[in-house]
C-alpha cells in the first residue's frame, strides 16, 4: 500500500510546517477545522449528492441559522464577491451568463469609496465589473455617491471593519439610504466580521442585499465563505456557481470555483457550532494564551509586550510587541526573520505602515503560546 506518513506529511514532500503566530492566514492554510467539523466532513464521504440540491439544502440551513432571507455556501469569500458582482450584471439570462466576463452591452460598474479601498477588491473585478471610485482622500460625503451614479451603475460596495471605524468615510447606514433612494443593490464586504454573533448577517438585515463571510474564521475549512443576502440575488449568484454550470448547462464565470461536498457540510458544521460556542470560555482562552507570552517578555529592556483586548472580528485578543531598537539592538525585521529561521520555523510579519508586530494565538496549537514567547525572548540574550 504507497500513503503518505501522518506523522512528517509535510516532510515526506519536502515541504516545511511552521508554527503560526499570525492568525488566520490564507498564506499559511486558514484554519484547522475543530473535531465537531472534521466527523461532519468524514461523515459526508459516506455517499454522493446532486450538488446542486446539496447547495440549497445547505444555504436554507445557513440561512435559518443566521436569521438572513437565503444564503450561499461559496469557495471563499473572495469568491462570493466575484459571483456576486456577475448576478448584478447578468442576472438570471442566460445568454448574458454565459458572455461574462467580456461586458459589451452589460452595465458592470461598482461604485466604491476611495478611502475605502482595499487588498481583495480585486475579487469584484474578476468576472468583468469595473470599480468606479467616488469621493477623496480626505472624506467622503453622501453628495459624492449621488454624483458618482451613472447610466451603468449596477450597485455601490462596502467595506465594513467595525473594529476600525473611520470616521471620513461615508458610513454603512449613509451608502444604504442613497443608494435606495437611487434603487441600486448594495453588496457588503465583512469577511472577518464573526463576532459578536449579531455581525454574521446584520448588515443584510440592515438593508444591504449582501454580505460574505469568510468561514475559515469560524473553523471551516479555509477554502469556504458564505455568501448572504436577499432571496432574489442570491437565487442569480446561485446560477453563476460550478454546480449551475454542470447542473443546467449554462457555463457561468463560478465554474472554476469549485468546492466538494465535504467542505460545504464542513461549513455547515461550522456555522452551527459556532452558533452554539460558548463565546466567553473561547475568549478567556485566547486572553490567557495572549496573557502567556507577555509573561515570557516582561522585563526585557527596550521591549513592551501588552495585550490586545480586542475581541470584535476573527482576532480575539493578542499581543502588541514594540520594539525599542535603540536599546535592544535589533528591530522588527530582525525578529520576524530570525523567527523563521528557527527549529521549528515561527510565522510573525509586521504590516505595511506598521511599526509593531502583533502576535495571534488562533493558529497555535496547544503549548506553542509558550514556544512563542521563549522564542522571542532568546532573541534578545
Amino acid at each position: 500500500m504507497v500513503s503518505l506518513d501522518p506523522s512528517g506529511i509535510y516532510e515526506e514532500l519536502g515541504a516545511s510546517p511552521v508554527i503560526n503566530a499570525i492568525g488566520s492566514l490564507t498564506l499559511l492554510g486558514g484554519s484547522t477545522p475543530p473535531t465537531e467539523v472534521k466527523e461532519a466532513m468524514e461523515a459526508a464521504e459516506s455517499a454522493y449528492v446532486p450538488m446542486t440540491e446539496l447547495q440549497e439544502r445547505a444555504g436554507e440551513y445557513i440561512a435559518n441559522l443566521t436569521n438572513v432571507p437565503a444564503a450561499y455556501v461559496t469557495s471563499g469569500a473572495g469568491s462570493a464577491l466575484t459571483l456576486v458582482t456577475a448576478a448584478l450584471m447578468a442576472g438570471d439570462d442566460d445568454s448574458k451568463i454565459q458572455q461574462l466576463p467580456d461586458t459589451t452591452g452589460i452595465k458592470n460598474e461598482i461604485l466604491i469609496q476611495r478611502r475605502r479601498r482595499y487588498w481583495y477588491d480585486r475579487c469584484l473585478e474578476l468576472a468583468g465589473a469595473k470599480l468606479v471610485e467616488f469621493g477623496s482622500d480626505g472624506k467622503t460625503t453622501p453628495s459624492d455617491l449621488e454624483r458618482a451614479i451613472g447610466p451603468n451603475t449596477i450597485a455601490v460596495h462596502c467595506f465594513v471593519q467595525e473594529e476600525s471605524v473611520d470616521e471620513y468615510s461615508l458610513s454603512l447606514e449613509q451608502t444604504l439610504k442613497v443608494a435606495s433612494s437611487a434603487h441600486l443593490p448594495v453588496t457588503v464586504d465583512a469577511a472577518g466580521q464573526i463576532y459578536p454573533l449579531e455581525n454574521i448577517g446584520k448588515y443584510v438585515r440592515m438593508g444591504a442585499d449582501f454580505q460574505c463571510v469568510a468561514t475559515k474564521y469560524i473553523g471551516a475549512p479555509q477554502s469556504t465563505g458564505l455568501a448572504l443576502g436577499s432571496k432574489d440575488l442570491i437565487a442569480k449568484l446561485a446560477l453563476q456557481s460550478f454546480a449551475s454550470y454542470e447542473g443546467r448547462k449554462v457555463r457561468g464565470v463560478g465554474r472554476p470555483q469549485k468546492l466538494d461536498r465535504q467542505e460545504i457540510i464542513g461549513a455547515v458544521a461550522a456555522v452551527k457550532r459556532w452558533f452554539s460556542l460558548n463565546h466567553e470560555e473561547r475568549l478567556d482562552n485566547a486572553e490567557l494564551r495572549s496573557k502567556i507570552i507577555i509573561s515570557l517578555l516582561q522585563g526585557i529592556p527596550g521591549v513592551d509586550a501588552s495585550l490586545i483586548t480586542n475581541v470584535v472580528g476573527h482576532n480575539a485578543f493578542g499581543v502588541k510587541l514594540k520594539v525599542d531598537s535603540a536599546v535592544t539592538g535589533i528591530n522588527h525585521d530582525y525578529i520576524v526573520n530570525s523567527l523563521k529561521q528557527a527549529n521549528p520555523p515561527i510565522w510573525t510579519r509586521v504590516r505595511e505602515g506598521e511599526e509593531f508586530i502583533d502576535l495571534h494565538v488562533y493558529g497555535l496549537a496547544e503549548g506553542q503560546e509558550v514556544i512563542v514567547g521563549e522564542a522571542i525572548s532568546n532573541l534578545f540574550i
